[in-house]
C-alpha cells in the first residue's frame, strides 16, 4: 500500500512538473516570469526558516546567482542541456526517496536521518536511466554539444567522461539537499515550508537543482 505522504508527492509532482516544463519551452518573459515567483516563494521560505540576519541574507544572495545560472543556462547555452541537468537532479531525488523507502538500510548521514545508502544508490541509478531515455528518444538531447556521447542508427554509446558527468552532477544534487537539510536541522524544522503537500516548502523541492545548475555551467565550461 502506498502510504499518504507518498500519495501526496505523487500527486502534487504531477502538477508540478508538467507546469515548470511549460514555463521552460517558454519565450523569455515568461521563463524570468517564472524563474522570479520561485525565487520570492523560495526566498520568503528562507528568510521564515532561519533566525540569523547574516545566513539570510548570504542565503538570498546565492538563490539570485542560482536563478540567474538557470536562466543563462537555458537561455544563452542550451535548452538540451538545461532540462538534461533538471532531468538528473529531478530523478536523483525521486530515485533516492523510493528506493530508500523500499530498501531502507544505514542511514546515510545525521544531518537527515531519513537519508539512507540505498536511497543516494538509487538516486544514481534512477538519473542514468532517465539520461539515457531522454537522449535516446527525445530531439532535443543537446548533451551531444560536449562530444561525450554518440547516437548512431538509434545505438546509443555513452562515453565515460559523460557518464561521470551524470554522476557527478547526481552527487552535487544530493549534497544541495544535505546542504538545505543541514540548516532546516539548525533550526530544528522538518521542511523549508507547507506550499507542496508531500513534499514541503518549495526550497525542499529545488534545494538539489540550486546548487546543480551553477557547478554543471562551470563544467561545461570545463568541458566545453
Amino acid at each position: 500500500m502506498i502510504n499518504t505522504e507518498l500519495k501526496k508527492r505523487i500527486l502534487s509532482s504531477l502538477f508540478l512538473i508538467p507546469i515548470t516544463f511549460f514555463f521552460i519551452f517558454q519565450n523569455n518573459f515568461f521563463f524570468i516570469f517564472f524563474l522570479s515567483i520561485i525565487f520570492l516563494v523560495s526566498s520568503y521560505e528562507w528568510i521564515k526558516m532561519n533566525k540569523k540576519d547574516l545566513i539570510k541574507i548570504v542565503g538570498i544572495y546565492y538563490l539570485f546567482f542560482a536563478f540567474f545560472m538557470a536562466y543563462f543556462l537555458r537561455d544563452k547555452f542550451s535548452l538540451g542541456i538545461f532540462i538534461l541537468i533538471l532531468i538528473i537532479c529531478i530523478f536523483t531525488d525521486l530515485g533516492g526517496y523510493i528506493l530508500g523507502k523500499i530498501f531502507k538500510g544505514p542511514k546515510l548521514t545525521k544531518i537527515s536521518p531519513k537519508k539512507t545508502y540505498s536511497g543516494s544508490l538509487g538516486g544514481f541509478v534512477l538519473s542514468i536511466i532517465s539520461v539515457i531515455i531522454y537522449i535516446k528518444y527525445t530531439t532535443i538531447g543537446e548533451a551531444t554539444y560536449f562530444n561525450l556521447l554518440v547516437l548512431t542508427n538509434n545505438n546509443l554509446v555513452i562515453d565515460k567522461m559523460f557518464f561521470l558527468f551524470i554522476l557527478f552532477i547526481s552527487l552535487v544534487s544530493q549534497i544541495g539537499d544535505l546542504i538545505i537539510s543541514y540548516f532546516k536541522r539548525l533550526e530544528k524544522v522538518k521542511n523549508t515550508g507547507k506550499l507542496l503537500p508531500g513534499h514541503g516548502g518549495l526550497l525542499d523541492r529545488i534545494d538539489g537543482i540550486i546548487f546543480a545548475i551553477p557547478i554543471s555551467y562551470l563544467l561545461i565550461i570545463f568541458l566545453k
